[in-house]
């Protein structure tokens, strides 16, 4: 069920060279996200990503975590901070209050996920695409608006031609080329949003198009099966007693006690 790449492959970026690092990071500025829904959504893929990823000590997955990648951003207070990044071949284990890249080794993020609004989708598609684009040199780079189940749009890097857009399968979906997995929306409702009804949420479905569920959905999952084979189970029981009795039946018509048998 994947696609096909027709991509030009990756090729490796410039040795990383160490710029002289600031010491006064800033790693909140204040802003909330633009809505509950957002926020949810946000957390929804972290903790999904997180969730297939699980096999792979050497990742790490966050979210409107301030990335700084160069002197010059730091000292302008020029903040960039994706609502979900994901980085392959890190320390994934390291707690972090931002992703600083003199301290990763000068390792961007591989995937990035923007969550739009009204307020934010120009910035998005324009300024922070050609920063992932250009900059970052980030492989996959995906944007969604929660409010809006037609706005998925994802682009793939080709180093010799710039961000390619990304088609879509049969479902809608978009495939993420680094992480293996399919990007597409979900009807449903998370956290009491919304209150009333369901909503469409951006989320991970593995190759073969099985959703990548969170871990209370997978606690779920487990209590359901677990009570279904119980049920199968007390079915059997049953039904194995219902045939006891009907052999018993059958041997005191024949005047047979089944007890002395």
């Amino acid at each position: 069920m994947t696609p096909d790449t027709a991509l030009h492959p990756l090729i490796e970026s410039p040795a990383w060279e160490v710029p002289e690092p600031p010491t006064d990071l800033i790693f909140d500025d204040g802003v909330p996200l633009e809505s509950n829904r957002h926020r949810i959504a946000m957390n929804l893929l972290i903790r999904t990503a997180q969730q297939s990823l699980a096999p792979r000590p050497d990742s790490f997955v966050g979210g409107n975590m301030f990335v700084y990648y160069s002197r010059n951003q730091a000292m302008n207070r020029d903040f960039r901070g994706p609502d979900f990044f994901a980085v392959l071949g890190v320390e994934g284990d390291r707690s972090r209050q931002g992703w600083v890249i003199w301290e990763e080794e000068g390792r961007y993020p591989d995937v990035i996920v923007e969550l739009l609004s009204p307020s934010t989708a120009g910035t998005d598609k324009g300024i922070k695409k050609d920063l992932y684009e250009q900059v970052f040199k980030t492989p996959d780079y995906f944007v969604f608006d929660p409010f809006d189940a037609d706005s998925l749009a994802g682009w793939r890097l080709d180093l010799a031609e710039g961000y390619q857009p990304l088609a879509p399968n049969p479902q809608g979906w978009l495939w993420c080329e680094t992480l293996g997995l399919w990007l597409g929306t979900w009807e449903g409702a998370i956290d009491r949003e919304p209150m009333t009804g369901t909503c469409p949420w951006l989320r991970f479905y593995d190759p073969e198009g099985n959703l990548v569920p969170l871990p209370e959905e997978s606690a779920t999952q487990r209590a359901e099966q677990e009570a279904q084979r119980a049920e199968q189970e007390a079915q059997r029981a049953e039904q194995e007693k219902q045939r006891g009795d009907r052999l018993a039946a059958k041997l005191q018509e024949l005047g047979i006690d089944p007890a002395t048998l």
